[in-house]
């Protein structure tokens, strides 16, 4: 399929698979729908770019696809995998979503304090603690603001998650959610709403930017340039920021620069500043309340990362891969589905930490690439033309960057990720966090092998959603990392963006496969496990309008870009194009060229004229080649332009922030710039499609002739356009070229040409004249510089440096007219004329050189030194007279050279060449000619002496005759040579003749003679000594051999013809030789003796004597063989026979006979003796052997006849009941024979295999003997098995016969009685199975008479239980009493078979236990009674009934007879009476014991009346020990209704609970009418709230429903005791108090008709309508009268509330006037000594 390819359908969600190759459609929960895939045809593939541009409109909507390339792309992997080693990266993976953000704890804690003092007026707690250890306030309100504030965190209930963030790693409760729940409201909910109002503040002020705006550089408003704020020591400081003293006191963190204080921004806590729009992203102004910088807010120790990790191996990386996913998968398949929830439940910190490891970012160029590139070797396993064919591939990520059609071709640099790939060695949940590209490039990723990747991809037109969903799910990791997207260290579960209506689509990358990312389009994932792949940018023509984004969004968040956006583009457009990129190009070129010519047309009106073009590129066609400056700001590149300053001369700015560069003087600062804006437009047209490129350069001047707005700015007097200026900058300039020449003039001109030559088209013609005018200026400059240098040579010709070049003079006049108007080029134009002069005479006199002589020459190179101008012939001249006298000197030195060979003969045949060349009649020419006749007649003599034969003596006659000749003649020195290599080889040979036979080193003779042998033959001068060398080393190569023979064991063979050589050489006399021969005389006397032991049957201690006498010969003899093995058989034989000869048998000693364990073979016997027979020396031992051998014999057959009868045993048919007395004895009787034929058989000390068949029979006849003794004892279970067991190990010989049959029947019958007759089994069976066995025990041959009267006697136990059951249950509910249950269970655990009736009597039980347990859980009775939970629940009655008596008394009236506190008795003990509620207490019970009993009151009306509660409520009058609650009681008494049998504690129970139910309607009756209250008096309430409190106290029960209503009606009532009190206190209260205690009273929900809450609002209200009046005339400047003024400040004394502050200001404003009556102000004034005024 052409076109696209082909598409693949794919189910939505991940497509799920494992190892095993099954396939699981959807994504769990989270239901993902799936990106494209395609499949490319092998036409489509040649081309990755055309491709990716025919599917990017169906594939760029999802950001991602996959590409499946055809089946014929299988590229080798190119890295060493033994090899190849790599550094990862630690992944918290657990932490990519669920972890607070990294606050620095210091700088909460300052601005938390900071909240407290100035709007609560208290201070921080110095420690807040949770679970018994402190706990992070900072950490809790960053958790609470993940989740949304406070109010969203308690509607969602996600205290859990909250939880999580602060304790990571604990257990969470119940209970610790609702006390974190009540911390933070206690602690942080005010100061959360302040932080929310302040926002909002910060929001209206300005917002800090976003990735979706246009315009990114706000306008900055700076009202407020000065701040009082806190230090770090916490006192208030100001802070100013300007410069003070002409110093600096803040620079800048970002730019580094002091200047701009009035919008530099300080931390309030490490005083470090920043300019408003240096910050990332930039404020537009200075945010309301209190700042930190991010240093501050994040904390180092919380801040989260990839942290580096070790360096591995690809084996010992792959093993941490297994280990990880064994430990979180085990060993089974895993689909892709389980690996992707399990992902998501970590990275929601749902399962635990997890921690893995990721090669991630490997620089190609440093690790490798596993693509094959032609840098690297090639494996052996790759053939050539696959390697090269991929290596050349344009789908190779190393090529791709750099294809034709690639806007990335053009960048110079090797960027790693970009420009080299990136390699990824992945292992399980290892993740690629939520990113899009650097510059928003495309990304192709090729996966080489192993695990899948799983890619999610959010849509690039999505973007700003995407963005938005981040920031509102973890707005407090945002809040401390502005730019958290740009360090892909964050994830977010993809279902929350669907949720969030943002799109998002999943790819599952398998090897082979390519993934494609699209510009702008989020993505991120993880990988299913071990995996390699590779990933790169590109950037198509498609690309730049999304590039042109990106780089805007870098200089949004100060971020220092890959590489600059306008380099790229201008480079590309001077390159060469085709026609998709220019539709794109163009549009980005002009974006630029807009923007650009904005900004500078903006700097010129604002004063900035001085411009200079910067310094040109090295290499202009590629990107990067030269490094950029960057704007100290943005951090962005300046390619196009910048702006500088001298007093800054490091520092450059882009144009939008030349402002913020310093605060020189706009024309102090200087306009950099590349190109003019009419060369960016000359690039506009080289890319527009036009035919005729002049009639497109007219049309755009047209165009911007007509449609451009006149460039104007004000000046003096009015308006000025640009154009007018240079209009008027043209006319001055014309004059001055008119007039004489003027540096300051020119210099003028051209520096104010500055601010026109950055223009486009219409400032051509300044920029010609500023051409023309920098030719004049350097013409003229250059002319007067010559003039300058002669006058001064002409003065003093010491120095070369100064003087004047007469090409350069030549140059200057070469122009048809002057330049300018300069006079001092006449008077130039005649030094020319005398120097041209000097020169044709120089060029006469080389030309004609023997027309003159040497002297001549010299004269006239010295006035050319004397010239002051330099001429090029001087040196031509100088040449010459140094060549002749260079001659002349080396031709002395081989004239008059007195060493002999010292002049080479190659010198003077050049020197003879060289007389012709200097063209000069010189005196040493003829004295080098008669040299050379002299070197050419010994040349002819030695070519006639190496023509024929050399004769030494001949040779050296002639070399004595040319002995002191001075040239070195090559011939005569090679007559030299041979003639020294004769006389030298002479002397070595003299030399080796010297005692040549005493020589022991003959070996050394003979390399010495052979070396003088073949020397000699290569002498090119005859000897006469050469055949005497060939004849002594024959005789030396003799006496080698001989030494040979005396010094190793040579053969006879070899002595007899040695003997025979010597004698040939005459040399059998020495005494070497007759050492040889004495030797051979020896050898033969042995060989005769040893023949003859060999034939007679010797002893042993012969052939050892023979043997020794033959180690001195040292010839080898021929006899000497068969010696050695006769001997060494003999020997082997013994060793052999030697176990055998060593047995006690053999010994005959019988006291260790039945010692000897050894086990010896019975053949290797008979072997042994056979080999005996074949021995040639003669042993004793032979006869021994033969003996043992045949009493051996014997005894075996005795031992076959034992084993069967044996046999014969086992085939007994019939058993009788006299098994035991008549049969039991035969086996016996055989066992005993049996055992002591073995003993006597193993005395042999060999092994039999008879001995093993006697031993199995023995055994089992043994087993036999046991089995049959079980049916006359009583036998045990273990017996039994161990019995059985042991059959199993028994030989299968016998277990054919009856008689085995029955013994395994009958013991397998035993055991499964013994089995059902244990104590701890018997419930285990049931009645039938006893029966089925008594069954089973008819049908067995052998009886067991004790075990089946056990049986019996089991059965009848068991009917006797089961009648007891069926009475008990038969009784009625109250009869059934706990103990017989207990006790059936009991007895029925012990004698009762499996049945009904033992699981049901069981059931019940534990079902009444169970019930037991949970009443004590809940009333947690002591234990120190017999009966705890009865006496317990026996005490909570009493308490209810106490309870309800304190009820009825306070209804009825009736005074109470006992003390409330111990319930005890009032008659007859000492007591105090309560003033207030008039109930009596013993003394000993009043706390504590109080001097004046008359006014006592009790602690419940105490605390009743108390303006102030406990945070524990009322509980502190009696034990903290927790109350029962009453809904769980009723929820026991119901479970109480499903038990079979009547307690003592359900009675109870029942009885508690309907009096507790008693109670609550009684509080409840009294906390209606106290909730409902509203009227002044308080005494009504506070008698019922005293009752309610006495009677909950006593009761001993929790009604929870009851309790909250109670507490609130408590709080209310202590909310009105205070409000009374602050109402009828003699201090007045102040507006902040009422303020604030009405506050209170809104969040108890007091009724607006309450008579407290209606005064508070009263008198507040008056309070703040004066105080607002008494400001306002505090500040009118003196408009209200005095008497006015007065009249107020007695109004406001008596208020019912205290204004002090606003009294204050209205008493300071009628004290000190002026004698105009106006109130003091900030003037100076005097004061009159007597009356003050």
């Amino acid at each position: 399929m052409m076109g696209r390819g082909k598409k693949k359908k794919v189910e939505k969600g991940v497509l799920g698979g494992n190892s095993s190759g099954g396939l699981i459609s959807g994504c769990g929960s989270l239901n993902v729908p799936a990106g494209p895939v395609f499949h490319p045809s092998e036409e489509e593939f040649k081309d990755p770019l055309e491709y990716i541009y025919k599917i990017r409109p169906e594939a760029e909507p999802y950001g991602i696809c996959k590409i499946v390339p055809p089946k014929s792309w299988k590229p080798p992997f190119a890295l060493d995998m033994d090899k190849f080693k790599f550094p990862t990266k630690s992944q918290a993976i657990h932490q990519l979503q669920a972890r607070c953000a990294p606050c620095d704890p210091k700088t909460f804690g300052l601005e938390y304090n900071r909240f407290l003092e100035d709007h609560c007026g208290k201070k921080a707690k110095k420690r807040v603690l949770f679970e018994g250890e402190e706990l992070d306030l900072c950490k809790l309100f960053n958790a609470v603001k993940r989740f949304g504030g406070y109010n969203k965190v308690v509607k969602v209930k996600k205290w859990g998650e909250v939880f999580r963030f602060v304790r990571p790693g604990r257990k969470i409760s119940e209970c610790s959610k609702h006390v974190l729940s009540q911390l933070y409201r206690e602690h942080l909910f005010d100061y959360e709403e302040y932080y929310c109002k302040l926002n909002k503040d910060k929001n209206k002020s300005g917002k800090r930017g976003t990735s979706g705006g246009k315009k990114f550089e706000p306008e900055f408003d700076v009202q407020s340039v000065k701040r009082r704020r806190k230090n770090k020591e916490g006192e208030r400081v100001e802070v100013r920021r300007k410069v003070v003293d002409e110093g600096l006191d803040q620079i800048c963190e970002q730019c580094r620069s002091g200047l701009h204080g009035e919008v530099m921004l300080l931390c309030d806590r490490c005083n470090k500043g920043w300019h408003i729009y240096c910050l990332s992203p930039p404020l537009k102004m200075i945010p309301p309340g209190n700042w930190y910088c991010l240093e501050c807010l994040n904390s180092e120790e919380d801040s989260f990362g990839f942290v580096q990790g070790k360096q591995f191996s690809l084996e010992a990386f792959r093993r941490v891969a297994e280990r990880i996913k064994k430990k979180w998968f085990g060993s089974a398949a895993t689909s892709w589905l389980q690996l992707e929830k399990k992902f998501w439940e970590i990275v929601e910190g749902s399962v635990g930490e997890v921690e893995v490891m990721y090669g991630s970012d490997l620089d190609t160029s440093v690790y490798g690439s596993g693509f094959p590139r032609q840098t690297n070797d090639r494996p052996p396993s790759v053939e050539v033309d696959v390697w090269n064919e991929y290596c050349s591939s344009p789908w190779n990520l190393n090529n791709l960057p750099r294809l034709q059609g690639s806007m990335l071709r053009t960048v110079h640099q090797n960027i790693a990720g970009v420009m080299v790939p990136w390699l990824y060695m992945g292992m399980l949940f290892s993740s690629f966090c939520w990113h899009f590209e650097d510059h928003c490039f495309y990304s192709m990723n090729y996966h080489h092998w192993g695990e899948p990747k799983c890619w999610y991809s959010v849509p690039g037109n999505e973007a700003h959603a995407f963005e938005k969903v981040m920031r509102s799910s973890l707005p407090d990791l945002f809040e401390a990392q502005p730019d958290l997207l740009f360090q892909l260290v964050t994830m977010l579960n993809p279902s929350v963006l669907q949720e969030k209506g943002v799109p998002v689509y999943s790819i599952v990358q398998e090897p082979g496969n390519f993934v494609i990312t699209f510009p702008r389009s989020y993505h991120g994932g993880f990988n299913f496990g071990l995996n390699c792949a590779e990933a790169v940018n590109f950037a198509p023509a498609d690309w730049l309008p999304h590039g042109g984004f990106g780089a805007e969004l870098y200089r949004h968040y100060r971020k220092v870009p890959v590489l600059s956006h306008e380099e790229l583009l201008c480079v590309v457009a001077k390159g060469e194009c085709d026609s998709r990129v220019f539709t794109y190009l163009e549009k980005e070129l002009l974006r630029i060229y807009n923007n650009e010519r904005t900004w500078r047309e903006r700097l010129w009106r604002n004063g900035i004229v001085r411009s200079s073009p910067m310094t040109p590129r090295e290499n202009p066609d590629y990107v990067g080649s030269d490094e950029d400056p960057m704007c100290v700001i943005c951090q962005q590149l300046l390619y196009l332009s910048a702006v500088c300053c001298k007093c800054r001369p490091s520092a450059f700015v882009c144009l939008e922030h030349s402002e913020h560069l310093c605060e020189c003087k706009t024309n102090k600062l200087r306009l950099l710039y590349r190109h003019t804006l009419a060369e960016l437009s000359n690039l506009l047209l080289k890319v527009e499609k036009s035919d005729s490129v002049e009639a497109t350069i007219d049309s755009r001047r047209d165009m911007c002739s007509e449609k451009t707005v006149p460039l104007v700015k004000k000046v003096k007097g009015g308006h000025v356009t640009h154009l007018e200026l240079a209009e008027e900058w043209i006319l001055r300039s014309c004059k001055i070229l008119e007039h004489s020449y003027s540096k300051h003039a020119y210099a003028s001109a051209i520096e104010e040409a500055e601010q026109f030559l950055w223009a486009g088209f219409e400032m051509d013609l300044v920029r010609e004249m500023q051409n023309n005018l920098i030719q004049a200026q350097n013409w003229a400059e250059a002319v007067r510089d010559c003039i300058s240098k002669v006058k001064s040579w002409s003065s003093d010709h010491n120095c070369d440096a100064n003087r004047v070049r007469m090409d350069h003079i030549d140059e200057l006049l070469r122009l048809s007219s002057a330049p300018c108007n300069e006079p001092a080029h006449l008077q130039l134009k005649e030094f020319q004329e005398e120097a041209s002069k000097l020169i044709q005479e120089i060029n006469s006199a080389l030309t004609l050189c023997s027309e003159f002589s040497v002297a001549d020459l010299e004269i006239l190179y010295s006035k050319a030194i004397d010239s002051p101008i330099y001429i090029n012939e001087s040196e031509k001249l100088k040449l010459k007279l140094s060549a002749i006298k260079v001659w002349v000197d080396n031709v002395r030195k081989c004239i008059y050279q007195k060493a002999s060979s010292s002049v080479k003969i190659d010198m003077l045949y050049k020197l003879e060449s060289e007389i012709s060349e200097l063209q000069l009649q010189l005196p040493e020419a003829d004295l080098l000619t008669d040299l050379i006749r002299q070197v050419k007649s010994c040349r002819s003599q030695c070519h006639e002496i190496l023509e024929n034969s050399l004769h030494l003596e001949e040779v050296k006659l002639f070399l004595t005759e040319w002995e002191d000749f001075t040239v070195n003649v090559p011939e005569l020195e090679l007559l030299k040579k041979y003639y020294s290599d004769t006389m030298s080889w002479i002397s070595r040979f003299d030399l080796i003749l010297m005692n040549v036979h005493e020589r022991e080193d003959q070996d050394n003779v003979v390399d010495e003679l052979t070396s003088i042998k073949r020397d000699g033959l290569l002498l090119q001068i005859q000897v006469g000594e050469l055949p005497l060398v060939e004849t002594e080393l024959e005789k030396a190569c003799c006496r080698v051999k001989a030494y040979k023979a005396l010094h190793s064991q040579m053969s006879m063979d070899f002595i007899l013809q040695l003997m025979s050589e010597a004698v040939t050489l005459q040399i059998e006399k020495e005494k070497l030789f007759t050492d040889v021969s004495q030797r051979h005389a020896l050898a033969t006397s042995w060989e005769e003796k040893a023949k003859h032991v060999l034939a007679s049957d010797a002893p042993m201690s012969d052939f050892e004597d023979i043997l020794r006498g033959s180690e001195q010969i040292g010839i080898i003899i021929p006899s000497l063989h068969d010696v050695k093995h006769a001997l060494s058989m003999a020997k082997a034989w013994l060793v052999k026979a030697k176990p055998f000869l060593a047995k006690p048998f053999l010994l005959q000693d019988s006291s260790t006979i039945a010692a000897s364990d050894s086990c010896l073979q019975i053949n290797v016997l008979k072997e042994l003796v056979f080999e005996s027979e074949h021995l040639k020396v003669y042993l004793e031992e032979r006869v021994l052997l033969e003996n043992l051998l045949k009493k051996s014999v014997e005894w075996e057959q005795f031992a076959c006849s034992l084993q069967k009868e044996a046999e014969n045993l086992w085939n007994v048919d019939v058993i009788g009941g006299d098994i035991t007395s008549c049969f039991v004895p035969r086996l016996e009787s055989q066992v005993l024979s049996m055992e002591s034929a073995m003993k006597a058989g193993m005395s042999f000390g060999l092994e039999f295999n008879i001995i093993p068949k006697l031993q199995d029979a023995c055994s089992t006849l043994k087993w036999c003997i046991k089995a049959l003794s079980f049916s006359a004892i009583d036998p045990t279970r273990e017996e039994v098995e161990m019995m059985l067991d042991a059959a199993v190990s028994l030989p299968v010989t016998y277990k054919s016969y009856a008689l085995w049959t029955a013994l395994i029947d009958g013991l397998n019958w035993l055991k499964r009685s013994l089995e059902i007759l244990e104590p701890n089994n018997i419930g285990r069976f049931e009645v039938s199975s006893v029966d089925e066995v008594l069954v089973l025990s008819k049908g067995i041959s052998i009886s067991f008479p004790t075990i089946i009267c056990r049986l019996q006697n089991a059965v009848q136990n068991h009917n006797l239980w089961l009648e007891q059951v069926h009475l008990f249950f038969g009784l009625a509910l109250e009869d059934r009493s706990w103990n017989v249950l207990l006790q059936l269970k009991e007895h029925g655990s012990s004698v009762a078979f499996s049945c009904m009736e033992l699981e049901k009597v069981i059931f019940e039980l534990e079902k009444a236990q169970k019930w037991k347990q949970r009443c004590a859980n809940i009333i947690k009775p002591s234990h120190a009674q017999e009966n705890p939970l009865l006496s317990a629940l026996i005490e909570i009655k009493k308490n209810l009934e106490r309870s309800l008596e304190v009820y009825c008394n306070s209804k009825n009236g009736e005074a109470r007879n006992s003390c409330i506190c111990c319930s005890s008795s009032i008659e007859g003990h000492d007591l105090l009476t309560c003033s207030i509620c008039e109930d009596r207490f013993h003394l000993q019970c009043a706390e504590p014991p109080l001097e004046d009993p008359n006014v006592f009151v009790c602690p419940y009306c105490n605390f009743v009346n108390s303006s102030k509660l406990t945070c524990s409520g009322f509980s502190f009058l009696r034990t903290e020990k927790k109350h029962p609650e009453l809904d769980k009681l009723a929820i026991l008494l119901s479970e109480a209704n499903d038990l079979c049998l009547w307690t003592d504690e359900r009675r109870i129970l029942s009885q508690i609970v309907e009096k507790a139910l008693a109670c609550a309607a009684c509080l409840t009756e009294l906390v209606d009418f106290a909730l409902d209250y509203v009227s002044k008096d308080l005494k009504v309430v506070t008698r019922k709230m005293c009752i309610a409190l006495k009677a909950m106290d006593v009761s001993g029960i929790c009604d929870c429903e009851g309790n909250h209503k109670f507490e609130l009606a408590l709080a209310r009532n202590s909310w009105k005791i205070r409000a009374e009190k602050l109402l009828g206190c003699a201090e007045k209260p102040t507006v902040q108090q009422m303020q604030h205690h009405l506050k209170e009273g809104l969040a108890m929900n007091i009724p607006a008709e309450d008579y407290f809450r209606q005064k508070l609002t009263e008198f507040r209200d008056i309070g703040l309508q004066w105080a607002d009046t008494a400001k306002k005339v505090s500040m009118d400047g003196g408009a209200l009268g005095l008497d006015r003024v007065f009249d107020l400040i007695l109004e406001g004394e008596n208020l019912p509330v205290s204004c002090g502050k606003e009294l204050k200001l209205l008493r300071d404003r009628s004290m000190l006037y002026c004698l105009c009556r106006k109130p003091y102000d900030q003037r100076a004034m005097i004061a009159c000594d007597e009356c003050d005024e």
